[in-house]
This record gives structure tokens, sequence and C-alpha cells, in this order.
């Protein structure tokens, strides 16, 4: 079921976003070559409880860790760990945190030190995609119409657009109704909604620099999602609320941007 949330329930959720904002932020500063992720996670939870959340990503259908480090070929759901980055990596970081109950949720690809222009174009071309939606979110506009304005401008760059994993509702739990795939097809068009005010998505295209394919690799207890055919993926993800009029970003970064 797909809820509307109240001025009170979006007040607490700016409250988690602004603290997923700051944590990114802190996330960009932190990111160097000869870093491990692990250590990126650990100055990020830090960041969250100092500001009077809670990562609401440990323990989460198992997960073991309170943020998401993806690496390179590495999709989604990366564990942290002692790796330690190298010059030319890129790594996603994806964070969820809960504030006096209700959750906001976001993530961003990072360079580390100098990356190949490959690279670099796989980045910019999804944060576009991104800043291409977010753009389009308002009262009765279609997720089709978001959907495919993501899809539109990552294959038109030439890249896979991941169709295993997509977007989500957001609110007192981390994956609420609607999905928010990032590409259309005929299954979405017989399910398709509008928004209404109140409603809350997390928008995330993941785009890959060969085919949309993806695979699991099993690490521990937990499925790591990579490319099938092992090129670089880039993740970027806001939670934005529907309002009266227009849209809010509530993960922006303080001073606005990513």
């Amino acid at each position: 079921m797909v809820t509307r949330k109240s001025r009170r329930e979006l007040d607490r959720m700016r409250e988690a976003g602004r603290i997923v904002g700051e944590s990114l932020a802190l996330a960009d500063r932190v990111v160097a070559p000869g870093v491990t992720t692990k250590d990126i996670e650990r100055e990020m939870v830090a960041l969250i409880r100092r500001g009077g959340g809670e990562p609401c990503f440990l323990g989460y259908r198992g997960f073991p860790a309170c943020i998401c480090a993806s690496v390179n070929e590495e999709v989604v759901h990366g564990i942290p760990d002692d790796r330690r980055l190298r010059e030319g990596d890129i790594v996603g970081i994806d964070v969820g945190v809960r504030y006096k109950g209700y959750i906001a949720d976001a993530a961003r690809t990072f360079a580390v030190g100098r990356v190949e222009d490959r690279a670099q174009r796989l980045m910019d071309v999804c944060r576009e995609s991104l800043e291409i939606a977010l753009a389009a979110v308002g009262p009765d506009v279609r997720l089709s119409e978001i959907a495919s304005r993501i899809q539109a401008h990552i294959e038109g760059a030439g890249y896979g657009v991941v169709r295993d994993y997509s977007g989500h509702g957001v609110g007192r739990q981390m994956h609420e109704d609607p999905q928010v795939p990032n590409y259309v097809d005929e299954h979405f068009r017989r399910n398709d909604m509008a928004l209404k005010p109140g409603h809350v998505i997390a928008i995330e295209p993941m785009a890959n620099e060969g085919t949309h394919l993806t695979s699991r690799v099993r690490k521990g207890n937990w499925d790591v999602v990579v490319t099938r055919d092992g090129k670089l993926s880039a993740h970027f993800e806001h939670t934005v609320a529907v309002l009266d009029e227009g849209s809010e970003v509530l993960t922006q970064k303080p001073g606005g941007g990513d």
C-alpha cells in the first residue's frame, strides 16, 4: 500500500535526510587512496549518531554493516571491509538513517583519487540521470515518466540501466510501496501510478559501463550485486518528497548538490 506522509512525518524525514546528506558529505572528504571502506563506515556512523540518528541498514534482511560500500564492478550491497581503496577506483556509498522512527536513504559514487575518463563519464551520466528524474517529480507525475527519463539518459549515453533493482517508497520502513524502476516495460506501464502530495520516494539509478545484466556473489552470509561482465557500475540516489507544488529533495548535502 502506498502511503502519504503528514507534515509531522515529513519534518522527521527532513531531519533523517539532513543527517544522510551530512554523512555523504563526510564520505566525500574521507574517500581517498589507502582508506578502507570500513574506515569510511566508522566515520559516517559516528556522525550519524552524533546527529541523533541511527543507521538502519545493519541487520536489515541480515545485512552485516551500517552502510553499503560497492567498489568498481560492484553495483549495490557491497560490504565494508579492510581492503584499501586504490587510486582510480570508484566506490558507491549507500546509507540510510532512521530519525524518530522515520527513514531517509541516499547514495553517491565517489572517485578515489584520479580516475580514468571512462569512469568519470559513467559517474557523470548516472548523476545527471538522477538530476533529470528529480526535476520531473511533482503532483500527478507518473512514475513511468521518471523512469523513462532515467532510461533515456543512461542508454542514450551508451550504458546499461540496471533492471534487477529499483528505487522505492520510504517512510517508517526503508522499502515501502511503490517500486520506482529506472526503465519502462509493459509490466510497469500496467502498474503505473501518479504521484500525490505526501508521497516520498527514493530514486536510485544504477548505470553499468557494459550491459544491464547483474550477478550476485556470496560474501559471508550476504550476496553482493556485481556487473555480470565485470565492468564498472555507478549508483546515485536521493529521497524526495512530493509537495502540493513541486517536490523537495530531503537528502541534499549541506549547501546543496549531490
